[in-house]
């Protein structure tokens, strides 16, 4: 099966490029924008060569995993277009539910999940299944002519490997007993991001986007510990706001609002980071 756009998105004029191998599909894709591409271009593989992950670090799509890219070219400001990362893990999410059987991947009850959904949803850019990394999200963005800016979405998903090296547990479908290829989970996506982008509506729909985030939150009410620029701060996991922002209450009761940092739950939270 070749990758394809669903017929949704095709009729709302995206378009796809699909390589077979690629270095970095956000790097492909914002080249493309300061070539002058319009946007609402997917940018798709089954290996990623040198893919990356949040604060520099690697990410490796072996072949048969997931690499995508969405290139956008937003109007609004760029810190409106940043919450476009939660659009997408929603996206992720409900394309994953969409293709992996009921069943096929059971849910852990423990204090992080507590069992409430097959995919979760962690702050800012992880989706989990039972406390496991299964993808991962990354924006970059990219100024161009005339004040405008691109944003890349990039989506890697481990569909038949994952990394065994990592500080925290990481899992793939195939590792899950889920037959599912990357042609067949993009094609859901395609359909499943605009479904969500719509809810977004340039951002006039943010606040419908956190509800559903929400109630896919993995960890929220329970501990968490925040690695923030070399500091951990712990507290429990309380809501996002309105921006989208982490929101803890610590010890001594303090409410903290985060922009950005590293989230750990359960019992790495209580551990010395």
């Amino acid at each position: 099966m070749a990758f394809r756009l669903a017929p949704t998105a095709a009729s709302e004029g995206f378009r796809l490029e699909a390589h077979d191998s690629v270095g970095s599909t956000n790097t492909v894709a914002l080249d493309h924008a300061r070539a002058g591409d319009p946007g609402k271009l997917w940018v798709v593989t089954k290996k990623q060569e040198s893919g990356r992950g949040r604060r520099g670090r690697s990410w490796a799509a072996p072949e048969g995993n997931l690499a995508a890219t969405l290139l956008l070219l937003p109007g609004g400001e760029l810190r409106l277009a940043a919450t476009l990362g939660f659009v997408a893990g929603l996206a992720l999410a409900d394309a994953l539910e969409a293709v992996v059987p009921k069943g096929r991947i059971a849910v852990a009850v423990d204090g992080a999940s507590q069992g409430r959904n097959r995919f979760e949803l962690k702050w800012p850019n992880d989706v989990l299944t039972s406390g496991a990394k299964l993808a991962g999200i990354l924006l970059e963005s990219a100024m161009l002519e005339g004040g405008r800016f691109a944003v890349a979405i990039g989506i890697g998903v481990n569909v038949v490997a994952y990394p065994q090296d990592l500080p925290y547990p990481a899992t793939s479908l195939q590792a899950l007993g889920a037959a599912c290829g990357a042609e067949t989970l993009f094609l859901a996506l395609s359909d499943a991001w605009s479904e969500n982008a719509r809810l977004w509506d340039d951002g006039r729909g943010l606040s419908a986007i956190r509800k559903r985030w929400l109630a896919r939150a993995a960890g929220l009410g329970g501990e968490v510990a925040v690695r923030i620029d070399g500091n951990v701060v712990r507290g429990v996991f309380e809501t996002i706001d309105e921006d989208c922002r982490f929101v803890i209450r610590d010890d001594e009761g303090s409410v903290l609002t985060i922009s950005a940092g590293d989230v750990h739950f359960g019992a790495v939270a209580s551990a010395r980071l």
